[in-house]
C-alpha cells in the first residue's frame, strides 16, 4: 500500500475512532442526565407498567405518560443494559432528577410508588371505611354504605360480618391498588394473630372459639387505653362469664346504638334491648365491637389472675377493681361520684 493511502486509512480509522468516542461520550451525558418531564401541575409522572409489557411497550407508556424523550432511545437502552426482560409491573412515579440509569434501576427493582394506610386500634367498620375512602390513591371498590355483612362478603371473610376483622396496622400498598386487597390483607393479618393469641390461651377459659376470643378483646380494647390495666379487665368479664353474670359492658351498648349514639348514654339506652345491650342479655355480643390490637388479643385470652367482678374508672385512665358490689359502689362514690377538686 502507497504512503498516501496508509495516510487516508489512518485518517479515516481515526475519523471513526473520533466518532465512536464522541457517540459513547454523548451516550454516556445522557444516560446521566436528568429525563425531561412535563409534569402538568403534578409533582411526579405518573407511570403504569401493565403486567407483560414488553420493552417497547413500556417506553411508550413512560413517553405517553410524560418522560419527555425517545421512546426509542428508551427501548435501545433497556436493550443494551441487558435488562429489558426484567422490568417490573407496577405503578411508578417519575420524579425530576431522574436519569435514564435510576429510571431503569427503579423499573428493575420493581420500586413503585407506594402510600401508607394505618388503621388505628378500637376503631369500627365506619371509621375503617372513612380512612379507606380517604386514603391517597386507593381505588374504592368497595359496597356503597358501611354494613358490615355486605363488606365481608365482597371480601370473601371466612365470617358474615366484618367487624373487627382488620388488625390495626399500617398498610403499604402501591398506587392505585383496589381498596379491597388492601382489607383483605388486614383481614389475614387479624386470622394470624387470632390464632397466635388463640394459641396461647390460658386452660379452662369460657371461651369456647377464637372468634369468641376476638369479641371480648374489642371488648377490652374499647373498654381501657392503659396496658397495665387490659389484663385485669378481661379478667372481671371472664370471671363474670365463668358465673352467667351480665357483662354490662358500655361499649358494647353504644356500638348496638350505631349512629343514634350522640356521644351520651342514657337510661333509657342500658334498658332498650338489642343484640348488643349487654345490661339486658347474657354473654357475649353476637360480634366484636371495634378492631382490638395484639395487647387486647392477648389480655383476653391470658387474663389476670383475679377474682374482680367489677372496675370503674378513676378518672385518670387507670381503673380501680372491686370483688364485692359493695366495695364497687364505694369506688364509685370515690371516683365518679365526689366533686373534682
Amino acid at each position: 500500500m502507497s504512503r498516501s493511502l496508509r495516510s487516508l486509512a489512518f485518517r479515516w480509522t481515526l475519523l471513526a475512532a473520533v466518532a465512536v468516542l464522541a457517540g459513547a461520550t454523548a451516550i454516556a451525558a445522557w444516560l446521566h442526565r436528568p429525563l425531561s418531564l412535563r409534569l402538568q401541575g403534578q409533582p411526579a409522572v405518573d407511570v403504569v407498567i401493565e403486567p407483560g409489557m414488553s420493552a417497547a411497550e413500556v417506553a411508550d407508556a413512560l413517553v405517553a405518560s410524560g418522560v419527555d424523550t425517545s421512546a426509542w432511545g428508551l427501548f435501545l437502552w433497556f436493550r443494551l443494559s441487558g435488562q429489558s426482560r426484567a422490568l417490573k409491573a407496577g405503578s411508578y412515579e417519575i420524579a425530576p432528577g431522574t436519569t435514564p440509569t435510576t429510571l431503569l434501576d427503579k423499573l428493575v427493582r420493581g420500586e413503585q410508588a407506594v402510600r401508607r394506610l394505618t388503621l388505628v386500634e378500637g376503631w369500627n367498620v365506619r371509621q375503617v371505611l372513612q380512612a379507606v375512602r380517604a386514603a391517597e390513591h386507593l381505588i374504592d371498590d368497595l359496597p356503597a354504605g358501611d354494613d358490615p355483612v355486605a363488606l365481608a362478603r365482597h371480601l370473601g371473610l371466612r365470617v358474615a360480618h366484618a367487624e373487627g376483622r382488620f388488625f390495626p396496622d399500617t398498610y403499604v400498598y402501591p398506587k392505585r391498588t383496589p381498596a379491597s386487597r388492601v382489607l383483605r390483607q388486614a383481614a389475614a393479618a387479624m386470622d394470624t394473630r387470632l390464632a397466635d393469641a388463640w394459641a396461647r390461651r390460658q386452660p379452662g377459659l369460657p371461651l369456647r372459639t377464637p372468634d369468641e376470643a376476638l369479641i371480648l378483646a374489642s371488648i377490652v380494647e374499647k373498654e381501657t387505653g392503659l396496658e397495665a390495666d387490659r389484663a385485669h379487665v378481661a379478667a372481671v368479664f371472664i370471671n363474670r362469664l365463668r358465673i352467667g353474670m351480665r357483662l354490662q359492658t358500655d361499649p358494647a351498648v353504644i356500638y348496638g346504638l350505631g349512629e343514634r349514639f350522640d356521644g351520651d348514654l342514657r337510661r333509657r339506652d342500658l334498658v332498650t334491648d338489642t343484640p348488643y345491650n349487654t345490661y339486658t342479655r347474657a354473654g357475649l355480643p353476637p360480634t366484636p365491637i371495634a378492631m382490638p390490637g395484639w395487647n387486647s388479643l392477648l389480655a383476653a385470652v391470658q387474663p389476670a389472675s383475679s377474682r374482680a367482678l367489677y372496675f370503674v374508672a378513676r378518672g385518670d385512665g387507670s381503673s380501680a377493681f372491686s370483688q364485692t358490689l359493695d366495695e364497687h359502689n364505694r369506688a364509685v362514690r370515690r371516683y365518679q361520684l365526689q366533686p373534682r377538686q
